[in-house]
């Protein structure tokens, strides 16, 4: 199974913001400080919502997902870097750095989840306008400009998800 890592930013009714926040990304290069770098990549979608996105993966860092505490460490340091430019980036509404963080809420579904955002988002970052229409919740902080966040937590190595062996006999300890 892929897993990818990298930024999802929901832009909003205008697929020229998207655009805009797309190309402040694209071909950004992510200097780690092992002396690794990673080039940005940078494509916009659509949801059910007619809302645009902003997917922005890192290239050759991951396909497999955290499945070492060296991987976390890694993810972990590319997503403070991505944090750091998107505090300059162009309009966005929303935005979180993770694995598999494309589309992960839409602006309702946002919306209706107001009481378990802090559990489920840690690094979610949010429009004031946005942060408003939830009720300002106590538990942002201001992360740059009209911008607040929920701090990031960075990336967590879990063993049962990263070997088969040991979900498979998890699995068998159910089946009893």
């Amino acid at each position: 199974m892929a897993w990818s890592f990298g930024l999802a930013a929901e832009c909003g009714e205008s697929e020229a913001d998207a655009a805009r926040f797309c190309q402040y990304f694209q071909g950004s290069v992510l200097n780690l400080n092992d002396g690794s770098s990673f080039e940005c990549r940078g494509d916009i979608f659509q949801d059910l919502e007619d809302n645009w996105w902003c997917r922005v993966c890192p290239q050759g860092v991951s396909l497999t997902g955290i499945n070492t505490p060296e991987t976390a460490y890694v993810m972990t340091e590319i997503g403070i870097l991505l944090y750091r430019l998107l505090q300059s980036a162009p309009a966005f509404r929303f935005a979180l750095v993770g694995v598999e963080v494309d589309e992960f809420r839409t602006y309702d579904e946002l919306i209706e989840d107001r009481e378990i955002l802090a559990m489920l988002f840690p690094g979610l970052v949010l429009a004031n306008p946005v942060w408003q229409s939830l009720g300002s919740p106590g538990s942002f902080r201001k992360f740059a400009g009209d911008y607040v966040w929920l701090s990031y937590a960075g990336e967590v190595y879990h063993p049962l998800r990263a070997s088969s062996d040991l979900t498979e006999r998890l699995d068998r300890l159910s089946v009893v």
